[in-house]
């Protein structure tokens, strides 16, 4: 079941028909990001346009534990993955050409400057515990405090998708609160759903994105999941991003 939270933000997203059209005009670089991540606007029609952040190939710095050029892509299935199976919980992400090459475009997502997001992150409302779950499936390996938005509505989004999908279990995020929990049956439909998905045509573009290996790893933590509930940290490796903000 998706709660009128995640209703209200499907109905505030781009289509990814709006993404996939028009020219991307680059304003400024988000000098924060390890990668090159611009911030633009992207111009559909003479009268109409709407803020993205572009991620380009070109721009990825090489990781160790991650194929080379595989981050927008990773960008790009999350949404997909969060968008088919009712997460609700990352702005629409599309894999389009831009100014500097082929790259990652995900709609721009305002946040009020007065938001307390550590707060916010902390609560154990049915939007973290959402995002939570939603961040287990995906393996995230960097959910940090910033990556968590929130609009001047109250509907929370997750940004900064790009290493995650790895076959190994590398889960570190801030979202701990809900170590140890049992799945609702809610969640269990959701999850049982995915596997589904991922045999029909409808996962086309997610599978364009992650590999046959890293879907494989991606059914087994679903199957743990379902047996065992909500992980708890790990203790062979730091279970919080560094820095955690």
């Amino acid at each position: 079941m998706v709660t009128s939270a995640h209703e209200r933000i499907e109905m505030m997203l781009q289509k990814r028909e709006k993404l996939l059209s028009g020219e991307i005009v680059v304003e400024g670089r988000l000098v924060d990001a390890s990668n090159a991540t611009l911030f633009g606007n992207l111009q559909t029609s003479i009268s109409e346009s709407f803020p993205v952040v572009y991620k380009p190939i070109a721009g990825e710095r090489p990781l160790w534990d991650f194929p080379e050029g595989t981050l927008a892509g990773r960008e790009v299935a999350a949404f997909e993955l969060s968008d088919h199976l009712g997460f609700n919980c990352v702005p629409t992400t599309v894999m389009r050409d831009g100014p500097f090459g082929l790259g990652a475009v995900q709609q721009w997502i305002d946040m009020p400057e007065e938001t307390d997001f550590i707060s916010l992150a902390q609560e154990s409302s049915s939007a973290m515990r959402n995002m939570a779950l939603f961040d287990v499936v995906i393996n995230n390996t960097d959910r940090k405090f910033g990556h968590i938005l929130i609009t001047d509505s109250g509907e929370i989004y997750g940004c900064d998708h790009g290493v995650t999908f790895h076959e190994e279990f590398k889960l570190r995020t801030v979202l701990w609160q809900f170590a140890g929990s049992k799945l609702t049956k809610a969640e269990i439909e959701r999850l049982e759903n995915i596997p589904k998905w991922l045999a029909s045509e409808d996962s086309m573009i997610f599978r364009q994105h992650i590999s046959p290996s890293e879907i494989t790893a991606l059914l087994a933590r679903l199957q743990d999941l379902l047996a065992n509930g909500m992980p708890y940290p790990s203790e062979d490796w730091p279970a919080v991003p560094w820095p955690p903000v």
